[in-house]
């Protein structure tokens, strides 16, 4: 059993066909199913079937795939074991965020790499994926910042290292000039006829807070523009009376703040858990290791921040 075979396992694990594999072990999909075929001559039972035109694992294909992650994460270990390795504080560190924590997050992030010489130097890039996409990315990054609802399930930790980072409130996003925006917090019963900016059907917000609005208040809510971008939704609150949800600490950039408030909606609990996700290999690394705690460390001074204005 090698090594390799067992990260092609988990790689069609992950990725859901041998074209992906193949693009991402930078091989033909014939070499990827050679792979898994001389792998398979070793085990007695299947560990892959066919199900219709895709190829996927089998029970026992997710066991051993469970298993070469193990295997994987200890030979990473094992290669870090190398005082070279592990002194490789320069290693670079691919980092992928949702919007709202880039914006937040990345500026701080880059600037405290560049201002680090003997550090690692960060790579940054933004992904607007679904909540259920997020663990997939960690294949093709090494610090994964995700957030999923607060009643949602957890990060599915078989595939995954979780690291959380913080539990970030959802509030009402007014202007600074509504009526509302004198209260310290505002009921459900407050915005009946108000105009709203609510997220685009289907997303995590949306559906909560139109259940919440109508069994209390017992009227409809009253969506005119549907924008999933917070920074637009909190353009258009600064330049209208129409309110929206916005996150606590990483929805309202200070450009904002002259214009739009946040008020917590009383009754109605409303946030998401903002977590770090890696490959159990990847977070073996020094370099990939102190990028998380400065995400933590910088995450938490935004939340300072947003909790003292």
């Amino acid at each position: 059993m090698e090594v390799h075979h067992l990260r092609t396992l988990r790689e069609l694990r992950d990725r859901g066909s041998v074209t992906a594999v193949a693009q991402a072990l930078h091989l033909s999909p014939s070499a990827v199913s050679q792979q898994l075929a001389s792998l398979q001559r070793g085990i007695q039972i299947p560990l892959t079937e066919q199900r219709g035109r895709v190829l996927v694992l089998t029970p026992a294909g997710e066991r051993l795939a469970d298993a070469g992650s193990e295997v994987l994460e200890s030979l990473a270990r094992a290669e870090n074991s190398v005082p070279e390795y592990l002194l490789a504080r320069r290693e670079p560190v691919s980092v992928t965020a949702f919007h709202s924590a880039g914006l937040a997050w990345f500026p701080a992030l880059i600037a405290s790499s560049l201002s680090d010489s003997d550090g690692p130097m960060v790579r940054c890039r933004d992904e607007d994926v679904s909540i259920n996409g997020f663990v997939d990315l960690v294949g093709d990054h090494d610090v994964v910042i995700a957030h999923r609802p607060l009643a949602s399930d957890p990060w599915p930790t078989r595939r995954v290292h979780v690291t959380p980072v913080l539990q970030e409130p959802i509030d009402l996003a007014i202007h600074r000039e509504h009526p509302l925006a004198k209260h310290e917090t505002v009921s459900l019963a407050d915005l009946v006829g108000e105009t709203w900016v609510a997220a685009h059907e289907g997303f995590a917000l949306e559906p909560l807070i139109v259940q919440a609005m109508f069994a209390t208040a017992g009227t409809p809510i009253q969506i005119t523009h549907r924008v999933n971008e917070f920074n637009l939704v909190a353009a258009i609150i600064a330049k209208t009376r129409m309110v929206g949800l916005l996150p606590r600490y990483t929805g309202l950039i200070p450009y904002f703040r002259e214009h739009v408030v946040l008020r917590p909606i009383k009754g109605l609990v409303l946030g998401r858990h903002i977590d770090i996700l890696t490959r159990p290999e990847a977070r073996t690394r020094v370099s990939t290791r102190t990028v998380i705690d400065r995400v933590i460390k910088i995450a938490e001074e935004t939340r300072s921040l947003s909790e003292g204005s």
